[in-house]
């Protein structure tokens, strides 16, 4: 049986497998079938970005759910968080996300979220493979009034931008702010503007001009620097650039100067570590974090705990130690007081929270980080075969971490979401780290494709 779920739900190009009308059908039976309870008629709520292929895996989700006695709820596009925070508040059995999030128009994706609002786990996420490669569930098919029906939730967004606004201290305003906001041509172009003019601020929108394809491009979180020339432009006090499904969030001080989600999380630490609010002297990241942030935090006395790559990594793992701040260096910010996933936007409203509190701009904020030097290197590769099957990979991993010592680190991973190869080294040199990572793509290169 080939494997459905990546790091976040599954994922590919749209309507190619898994990403085709048949196996949403299947997805759809299967999360239904997971939310049968007896004497109880099941809710499925499902939300989208704003891609084309969103309207073909919408439908045919929505008839596999319907074929299992199940009711859907459909919202349309609305990010990631906010079909979460639904899932919750309007007391579905599950949330369905249709969504690649960072990646280019032609992908998609599908996220499960279970009606607690936080992502399916491990031994879950299986069983709706098993479901999905076999047919143990065809004979429970039911019929007449038993099949279900799909409604649409016209009040959806104004849910989410109330509960959002709700998060902001009542006592603060954002009167007077001005603020760049990119939503990416993503699920958040309505929202998040809403959100911060509602609050006050006078809001420049970028990105909110959604035709089905241009999704990410050029724009949003993952290409900010539309979003920060514009902050110079317009003489912004800050900006936001959010992508695709507004789960990951950027942000750019009044000078322009890109804040990835390392320094954001720094920010909201130290914030809160001084105000008592953050627990266990705590902070969740990845792997992928910059040493800048451990050595800030370490300075504040603040622990840091790294996960493998994935926001659901590291929310289990604030989850498991009972922390309320984590996050990943692309802008995936979990504020585990208010919400169960990442939202760009809530993130985007508890650094602007701290900025109001201390009076004090981005930039000043900025500086209790200090970045070390980090070159990041994707490359396409056509299979992902262990490190540790390549000798001649493993043996120029070794030469340069040697060479690294203790000033520096070295990450060599395959992507989750795209067959793709991740390189990433830190240290005091950034020349010869992107020497480094270059010999290193060569050589994964070289031997990938001697591989029969």
């Amino acid at each position: 049986m080939s494997k459905l779920f990546g790091t976040d739900g599954v994922r590919g190009v749209a309507n190619i497998h898994p990403m085709t009308s048949e196996v949403a059908l299947q997805l759809g039976r299967a999360v239904a079938f997971l939310c049968r309870r007896p004497r109880h008629r099941s809710r499925v709520l499902i939300g989208k970005d704003t891609r084309l292929s969103g309207y073909m895996l919408e439908t045919a989700m929505s008839s596999g759910i319907c074929s299992m006695g199940a009711d859907v709820l459909l919202v349309g596009p609305l990010p990631t968080p906010g079909i979460a925070h639904l899932a919750r508040t309007m007391r579905a059995d599950a949330g369905v996300v249709i969504s690649a999030s960072h990646n280019p128009f032609q992908d998609n994706g599908i996220k499960i979220f279970g009606s607690d609002g936080f992502k399916l786990p491990d031994e879950q996420e299986q069983r709706i493979e098993k479901m999905v490669a076999g047919n143990n569930i065809d004979h429970l098919r039911p019929t007449a009034n038993a099949v279900g029906k799909a409604h649409r939730i016209d009040d959806a967004a104004g849910r989410y931008i109330v509960a959002l606004k709700h998060t902001f201290p009542a006592d603060l305003t954002l009167k007077g702010v001005k603020i760049v906001v990119d939503c990416a041509h993503g699920a958040a172009y309505r929202v998040a503007p809403a959100v911060f003019e509602e609050l006050g601020a006078r809001v420049f929108s970028m990105g909110i001009k959604p035709d089905g394809r241009n999704i990410n491009r050029r724009c949003g979180s993952l290409h900010p620097e539309a979003m920060c020339q514009a902050v110079r432009r317009h003489g912004a006090d800050l900006g936001i650039a959010l992508d695709g499904d507004a789960d990951r969030v950027v942000m750019a001080t009044e000078q322009g100067k890109l804040l990835d989600g390392d320094h954001l999380m720094a920010i909201a630490a130290a914030f809160m570590t001084k105000n008592r609010l953050l627990r266990r002297r705590t902070v969740v990241a990845t792997v992928m974090s910059n040493l800048g942030l451990e050595h800030a935090l370490q300075e504040m006395s603040i622990h840091l705990v790294r996960t493998p790559v994935g926001d659901r990594q590291v929310v289990e793992r604030m989850r498991r130690g009972g922390y309320n701040l984590g996050g990943e260096q692309s802008g995936h910010l979990i504020f585990l007081d208010h919400a169960t996933t990442g939202d760009g936007v809530l993130a985007a409203l508890m650094v602007l929270a701290v900025a109001l509190r201390r009076q004090k701009p981005l930039s000043e904020l900025a500086r209790v980080m200090q970045r070390v030097p980090q070159v990041l290197l994707n490359r396409p590769v056509r299979r992902k075969l262990p490190l540790e099957s390549l000798p001649r990979t493993s043996k120029c991993l070794k030469n340069i971490e040697k060479k690294l010592g203790k000033r520096g680190r070295l990450l060599v991973r395959y992507s989750g979401t795209e067959n793709k190869v991740r390189i990433m080294l830190e240290g005091p040199d950034e020349k010869k780290l992107r020497g480094w990572a270059q010999e290193i793509a060569q050589t994964m290169e070289s031997e990938l494709g001697a591989h029969k």
